[in-house]
C-alpha cells in the first residue's frame, strides 16, 4: 500500500513539475499578470484556512495529515502563481522544489501511521520521489537557460551577418539596411 500510495505521489509530483516548468512558456516574456497573482494567492490562503479548519474535528495523525495536505495544497497554488507571474525558469524551479518539498511533508506524515523499518522505507521512498523532482527539475532548468543562451548567440551571429551584408550598401539603402536588420533580430 506504501508503494501505491508513493507511486500516486510521485505521479502527481511530476505532473505538477511538468505543468510548473513549462507553464508561461507559451506566454509572453514579460512578467504575469499581478491581478491574477494576487487573487490567486488570496484564493489559496482563503482556501487554506477552510481546509485547516475542517481539520480540528480530526485526532492525532490523521489531524497532522490534515494540516500537512492543506498547506500543500496552499504551497501548491502560491508557487504556481508566483512562477507564472515571474516567467523565469529559475521560478519555475523554485516552485517545482517548494511543491515537491511540502508533498514530501504529507507523505512523511503518513509515514508516521507505520513503525520499525517499514516506517523506515516509507520515508526514504517519499524522500527520494522528493528528490527525483527537484533534481529533474534543475536540470530542465538548466536545458531551458541553455537554449535561450544558444538561441541569443544564434540571433548575434545572424544580426553580424545581415550588418556585414548591408556594409556594401551606401546611404538610405544602407540605413534602411540595418534598420532591417536591427528590428529582426532584436538589436
Amino acid at each position: 500500500m506504501t508503494k501505491l500510495k508513493l507511486s500516486t505521489l510521485a505521479h502527481a509530483v511530476a505532473l505538477c513539475a511538468g505543468a510548473v516548468l513549462f507553464a508561461g512558456s507559451a506566454a509572453a516574456a514579460d512578467k504575469g499578470d499581478k491581478g491574477a497573482y494576487d487573487q490567486a494567492k488570496a484564493s489559496a490562503k482563503a482556501a487554506y484556512d477552510t481546509d485547516k479548519q475542517a481539520c480540528d474535528s480530526l485526532k492525532d495523525n490523521a489531524k497532522d495529515i490534515c494540516v500537512a495536505e492543506a498547506k500543500a495544497k496552499r504551497t501548491r497554488v502560491d508557487e504556481k502563481a508566483e512562477a507564472a507571474y515571474k516567467n523565469t525558469p529559475k521560478a519555475r524551479e523554485h516552485a517545482v522544489h517548494e511543491i515537491a518539498e511540502a508533498d514530501y511533508k504529507v507523505a512523511k506524515e503518513r509515514c508516521d501511521d507505520k513503525a520499525g523499518n517499514e516506517k523506515d522505507i516509507c520515508v526514504k521512498e517519499a524522500k527520494a520521489v522528493m528528490t527525483r523532482a527537484q533534481a529533474d527539475a534543475k536540470a530542465t532548468q538548466k536545458g531551458t537557460e541553455a537554449r535561450m543562451d544558444a538561441s541569443k548567440d544564434k540571433r548575434d551571429a545572424d544580426y553580424k551577418v545581415a550588418a556585414e551584408k548591408c556594409d556594401a550598401l551606401s546611404g538610405d539603402a544602407k540605413s534602411s539596411c540595418v534598420a532591417t536588420a536591427k528590428a529582426k533580430y532584436g538589436k
